[in-house]
């Protein structure tokens, strides 16, 4: 069977390019989604005497959708060197003022910048569009991968979330893996309930540098904590990385990629969706 690498010549034929939208086209829409957000960020700057008031009064809004889109008009507006994800979460408040308050632009001042802005401000609106589809790439080859598996190997089972869900943590799957929260994307078993393989999936849509390095890092690691378990256990489960996008056409990617089956090529093997057919076989999945 040939490599992943050995398909790198051709590399962009083998390739999935996900639907991308185009600009200034999203406006309309992104300005009807959002501008209840920026009515009610505008009601709070009105009604709080400071900026830490106003990320309480954030905190307290009950939709988690609406919180999260107005947490992330306060980093804009109030606190850009607050992580946004420590903005999501509740229980950061008290942390996020003794540590951030200090940097927090002033509520007559955020006010003053927010005023200077037409309502709904297209510039804010499409930034916050950006956030809308954040992961539905990866959602997407993941629900494309399983229907590909299931239509190619309907004797066998892939367990895992098709798109949005909980990861596959490794203490669902072998009860004393040392590392039991090592999250993975599913799992493939066979009629017997034995564990055939351990799959993650990922789109790369632009990557490069310390991503690049980080993504395929944590890859090998990972490929080498499973296989050293398995290994150990004398069970002959192998790992699959299935990766798609022009983010494996940039950089060493494809070579960093390429390298992962090298750790032990009877165990691992890499694919895009266009592979599927050609490479992943009943024949290696269930081989020895």
């Amino acid at each position: 069977m040939k490599s992943f690498a050995d398909y790198k010549k051709d590399a962009p034929n083998w390739i999935t390019m996900a639907n991308g939208e185009f600009y200034p086209d999203i406006l309309e829409s992104a300005c009807e989604l959002y501008k209840p957000v920026l009515v009610l960020f505008e009601q709070l700057i009105k009604t709080s005497e400071s900026s830490e008031r106003l990320l309480r009064e954030i905190m307290d809004v009950h939709q988690q959708w609406m919180r999260i889109q107005l947490c992330r008009v306060f980093r804009k507006y109030v606190s850009p060197q607050t992580p946004v994800e420590m903005l999501k979460n509740k229980s950061k408040l008290t942390m996020i003022c003794a540590n951030y308050g200090k940097y927090f632009r002033t509520i007559d001042r955020v006010q003053s910048a927010f005023s200077s802005r037409p309502m709904p401000d297209e510039a804010l609106c499409a930034l916050l569009w950006e956030y809308k589809d954040r992961g539905k790439k990866g959602y997407d080859l993941t629900e494309r991968f399983f229907e590909l598996f299931q239509s190619a190997f309907p004797k066998l089972r892939i367990e895992g979330p098709k798109r949005a869900g909980a990861d596959v943590l490794m203490k669902s799957v072998f009860p004393d893996y040392p590392n039991p929260t090592r999250p993975v994307d599913f799992v493939i078993k066979n009629e017997k309930d034995d564990i055939l393989a351990i799959g993650l999936a990922r789109y790369d849509g632009d990557r490069g540098g310390a991503q690049e390095d980080d993504r395929t890092g944590g890859y090998a690691n990972c490929a080498k904590e499973i296989l050293q378990y398995t290994k150990a256990k004398r069970l002959s489960t192998k790992v699959i990385f299935v990766n798609d996008g022009p983010g494996l056409l940039l950089g060493s990617m494809w070579n960093d990629y390429s390298s992962l089956e090298k750790i032990d090529a009877n165990r691992i093997i890499v694919l895009t969706l266009r592979m599927f057919n050609t490479r992943l076989t009943a024949k290696w999945l269930k081989s020895k």
